[in-house]
Parts: structure tokens; sequence; C-alpha cells
């Protein structure tokens, strides 16, 4: 079998420093091959070689909270009220290949309406539409008055294409039953309000009980479990549930990253959200509300750099889809928290690509021999200039298990055989 040579790379792994000179040896849907200054193995007469001369070669990124059907929604009526769960699909199926073509070869959903996720997952991994690896979420799971039950019982909609509404542990558990019936991956509770929602950050509608049966649920089936999750009360509830991965946890504090490091539990940090919808409702937010909400970005900055130096596995991926956060802008995030929180530009590269591998079974987010080629070339150095990830022209190679989903490079000269 023929194979490609990345060669001249400058090197970033997903876990050390980048290593200049290297060369990535790919054959078929695998790196079978890294070395640095020659050590590698040389190419055949039938095998392909990219010279990068110095250009980055690094791990397919991963967006840990996916939205794959939200469509420049305002509010949470938007998602199940504008449009037609068909149309849903297909607005789904673009935002996949535009994450694809972004760099991110693996996406976590973070609730699916009308359990889009799951069709999309299954499109994608029949080779149906062009998309990245992904795991489907459930419908988002609440309880009665919580952040996702807000419309008045009056209007008798009865919405039941975005969530759940679930009240005591028997009630969860079957819900999340039928969600993996469904052919849900991972399931989404939404445990407290706040990070985007009228019902304020402390306040939290689900009991342990509630948390612990759903998380038990889902685990017996071998599914993973996510919670919309704010205040540190509710954050140790979920933790002690071992739940597996924390969107926000704003108010982590040592005793939760004690656990976290204890029990290998994943944060989806998601600032980027709240830093853009401050920055959006500036004029139309009441005062007090902007107050309370800038309060929780300072709280969230401190407690995601205080998570990062204590080595919790925090990932990337936040609410894109909104009016305000449109799908497109993926790497925007990244650059945020080296720009706004002050962390490094590696760790939030480490963040977005080895951190969110064990999602996947760990076969992906590292260059390593034996790991799958999920692989990008970048013409400039992110380390040095992480706001090069935005720019989709600066990709010239994006690939995804040994395929090009995008090639802008031109091979070398053929080589001879050994």
């Amino acid at each position: 079998m023929a194979r490609i040579f990345f060669t001249g790379a400058n090197l970033i792994d997903g876990v050390n420093p980048p290593k200049p000179n290297s060369t990535v040896v790919v054959e078929g849907d695998r790196i079978i091959a890294v070395g640095t200054d020659g050590s590698a193995p040389q190419p055949a007469a039938r095998d392909t070689v990219f010279d990068l001369g110095g250009k980055t070669l690094m791990p397919g990124m991963n967006q840990c909270h996916f939205h794959a059907a939200y469509i420049n929604i305002n509010t949470i009526f938007d998602i199940e009220l504008k449009y037609p769960p068909t149309y849903l699909a297909l607005a789904a199926a673009k935002n996949a290949e535009l994450l694809l073509r972004s760099g991110f070869t693996r996406a976590v959903g973070a609730g699916s309406p009308h359990n889009v996720d799951v069709v999309l997952r299954d499109a994608i991994r029949d080779g149906l539409i062009q998309g990245p690896r992904l795991i489907a979420c459930s419908h988002d799971i609440g309880t009665s008055g919580g952040p996702v039950d807000i419309d008045p019982d009056y209007w008798k909609l009865g919405l039941e294409g975005l969530a759940h509404i679930c009240d005591g542990p028997d009630e969860f558990r079957k819900a999340i039953r039928r969600e993996i019936k469904q052919g849900a991956d991972i399931i989404k509770l939404y445990v407290t309000g706040g990070h985007g929602f009228e019902m304020p950050a402390d306040e939290a509608p689900m009991t342990f009980e509630e948390i612990q049966a759903g998380t038990q649920a889902a685990h017996e089936r071998g599914r993973l479990v996510r919670g919309h999750v704010v205040s540190r009360k509710a954050i140790l509830d979920c933790l002690h549930a071992g739940m597996d991965v924390l969107d926000h946890a704003d108010a982590m504090d040592d005793q939760c990253i004690e656990l976290m490091l204890k029990q290998g539990t994943y944060v989806t940090p998601s600032l980027y959200f709240t830093w853009k919808t401050m920055d959006f409702m500036r004029k139309r937010m009441p005062a007090e509300r902007l107050a309370q909400e800038e309060r929780w970005l300072e709280q969230g900055y401190k407690a995601v750099d205080k998570a990062n130096k204590a080595g919790v596995k925090l990932v990337v991926g936040d609410d894109f889809g909104t009016s305000w956060m449109p799908h497109g802008d993926y790497a925007v995030e990244l650059e945020f928290y080296v720009k706004y929180a002050g962390t490094a530009p590696l760790d939030v590269i480490r963040w977005a690509t080895h951190n969110g591998a064990g999602l996947f079974g760990g076969e992906v987010g590292t260059i390593a021999a034996g790991k799958l080629a999920d692989l990008l070339v970048v013409d400039g150095d992110p380390v040095a200039d992480i706001a090069v990830l935005r720019d989709r022209a600066k990709l010239e190679v994006i690939m995804k298990g040994g395929q090009f989903i995008e090639s802008r490079l031109a091979p070398t000269a053929s080589a001879k055989a050994a």
C-alpha cells in the first residue's frame, strides 16, 4: 500500500512543545511512523511526499460541545418552534461539514432536538455526508420548571422535540433508557440554571437522587453523561454521581478539582459564550443581571486557570449556533482563552486535541504511531499566534482517517526507491 509522507513539519503532537524538521508517515487510515531529524523511514517510489517547509502539522481538533441543529437562535423557543425537524436535519448536515472544514475532525453533541444527532452520526459514518466523527447526544433532559421547561402550561404546546421533562429517579431512568433506545451515545442533563438561562446559576432544580439515577441508567448501558451545571453544590452532586462531562462548572473550587482529577472528569468551560453574550446583550440586559454575569465570568476565568494548572481534562466547545455566535467561528474560542483568560496557546491546543481524545477511545488527539490519521497542516504556527487557526484558508490540509478532506498542497517529485 502506498504511503503518505509529511516531511519538514513543525510538529505539534497534541502534548509536547513543537518539534521542527519532523516527518509523519500515514498508511491507510493510520499514522505508522513519526520521526525527527531523519529518524523516520525513507519514501519509496510509489509513496506520496509533501514537503511542508516548516509549516505546522498537528492533530485534528475536538469540538466537545456541539449543537449541530442550532440555527441562529435568539431564544430557547427558536430551537423547536422556528423550523420543522427535517429542516433542522439539513442544517445540521451543513454545520457538520463546516465544522470538519474548520479543522475539527471530531465532535461531541451537547443536546439534540428531534434526535438529529443520531441521524447525523449515522449519515456521516455511512459516507452519505461529510462531517466529523460524532458522539451523538440525546434530547435535553430536565425537570418540571427547570431551565429547559419554560413555556407556560396554559400555552399547551406539548413541546417534546427539544427536551424530556422528568421528575423523580424513576422518570429519569425511563427517559434515559428511551434515549439510548433511540441511539444516543451521550446523555445531556440540565442540572442548574445560569450560563445563558433566565434561571439563576445557583438554582438547581434537579436533585442528587435524580442526577444519580440518570447517570447510573446511562452507565449501565455503556453511555456517557454530561451536565449543564454552574454552582458549586451542583458540581459536587454531579461528581459524586460519577458524571463524565461537566459543561461550564464556573464555580468549581479546590474540592471540585480534586474530585475531577480523581475521577478523570472532562470539563467544557465554554466561557466564550458568556463573554460573547454579555457583549451582545450589554444594552439589552438589566444592570443587575449584567453585573451578575460579569461576576460569573471573572469567577470562571479563575476557576479555569486553577483547573488547568492542576491538570483537569479541560476541552473546547461552545454554544455556536446563536444569532450572535454563528456556526463557523469555532476556533475563535481558542483565541478567546489565550487573549482573555491568559491561557498559554499550547495548553489550549492540548485541550482541543489530546484532552478530548479519551471520549473517542484514545485513538485520536495526538500524533503517534498507531493513532488514526486525523491531521491538519497549518500555514503558520498556532503556538506563536493561536489566531491562525481561525483562518480556514490557512488550513492547507485537513485529513480524517487518512483521507484528504482538504488539500491545497502539491506533492514533491515522486520519491526514488531506497
